[in-house]
């Protein structure tokens, strides 16, 4: 009897030491790393690849992703292709840009397939048309829908414009991307996989995280960043401290996605400086040690909007759908938005109540309406 209790002893006393150990062993960067990429976004020549080497050089160890696109009105086959050879031989993903006003002499979708059977998981898909939320919002030129009788012609018109371009290369392709910064809701209703919410100017980072980030999630997508200009004019990108607040907000929303616009040359390496390589691998490293810090930021609160609302939400008087005035209701959205930024920071959710938003309170802790008192 005295054996058993002995031997028992013994074994309890083993598995105390195993669990102790192993917390002493235990750190937040012993976590399964998360998977999510982040690199920078730059445009090759017909002619020459070298700006895209020499990036993918200066970058190699420190991202792992790269999208690639033309500044020019054609695409040039041959340096698509070696500039791509060159980016999956560095070890990083690749995206590609097709834009809604290039002219290609070849078929792009032959393209596209050929190009996901050479590179297999290096390809991680197509960027097609940029910013079409923003330009119905602002750029006539471009915009889907030129007029319509109420939001909801104007939401069903843009929906089934875009789905068209976007089907286009459905079966192509695994997955296609787009950045925008506003109208994210109705881009996840055709066939994105996922979109970048743009990070530009001195507009709220948290305000876009919001809306991208609850149209994602209530259309089971996922989403990503996109930092581009804080000013329209040189030097173009915020500072690397600016840069590197941003590149940490995105990573502790959840952004699957982290993308640096680099774009024009206006030095060796386009608008990107020493400042700005240094911040990218300080977030880099900082990723590395704090897998944990993925996604910390919970969305736990939601605001919801009326159906087909498609409000820019980017200043009190925004339009809705790039043609309608602000309404009675913009000036309380806004200022109910900015307030739950002010409270949450990016710990919360943009909505619309349609056909897709299902049991929103399942999903959230709390809920606001816009036809709510927000206190």
């Amino acid at each position: 009897m005295k054996l058993k209790t002995l031997a028992l002893a013994i074994v309890l006393l083993t598995v105390l030491l195993i669990v102790v150990v192993a917390g002493l062993n235990w750190s937040p960067s012993s976590q399964e790393a998360p998977e999510f990429y982040v690199g920078v976004d730059v445009a090759y020549t017909n002619t020459n690849v070298s700006d895209v080497r020499e990036m993918v050089d200066r970058v190699k160890d420190y991202t792992n992703l790269f999208v690639i696109g033309s500044i020019e009105l054609t695409y040039n086959e041959t340096a698509l292709n070696e500039s791509c050879d060159y980016i999956q031989n560095a070890g990083l993903k690749i995206i590609v840009l097709f834009t809604n006003v290039s002219n290609y002499s070849y078929d792009t979708r032959e393209w596209l397939s050929k190009a996901q059977q050479k590179y297999g998981d290096g390809f991680l898909g197509l960027y097609r048309y940029d910013e079409p939320g923003g330009d119905q919002l602002e750029n006539p030129r471009f915009r889907f829908v030129q007029n319509a009788t109420n939001y909801a012609q104007a939401a069903a018109d843009f929906t089934e414009i875009l789905r068209a371009h976007v089907d286009y290369y459905v079966d192509s392709i695994d997955r296609i991307f787009t950045a925008d910064y506003g109208l994210y809701w109705w881009d996840y209703k055709t066939n994105y996989d996922a979109i970048f919410a743009e990070f530009v100017g001195n507009q709220s980072r948290q305000r876009h995280i919001a809306m991208c980030r609850g149209a994602a999630a209530t259309h089971g997508k996922e989403w990503g960043t996109i930092i581009t200009w804080k000013y329209d004019k040189e030097p173009y990108l915020e500072n690397g401290e600016e840069l590197y607040q941003d590149l940490r907000l995105a990573y502790t929303s959840g952004a699957k996605y982290i993308i640096l616009f680099n774009f024009p040359k206006i030095g060796p390496y386009g608008t990107m400086t020493d400042e700005h390589f240094d911040a990218l691998k300080q977030f880099w490293d900082h990723t590395k040690a704090n897998p944990q810090d993925f996604g910390s930021t919970k969305a736990n609160v939601a605001y919801v909007l009326p159906p087909h609302y498609g409000f820019g939400l980017r200043r009190p008087d925004d339009s809705i759908w790039g043609i309608f005035p602000p309404d009675e209701l913009s000036t309380k959205a806004w200022n109910d938005v900015s307030m739950l930024v002010d409270k949450y920071g990016a710990g919360f959710d943009v909505l619309f109540d349609d056909e897709d938003l299902g049991d929103v309170r399942n999903r959230y802790n709390q809920v606001f309406f816009w036809n709510q008192t927000i206190a």
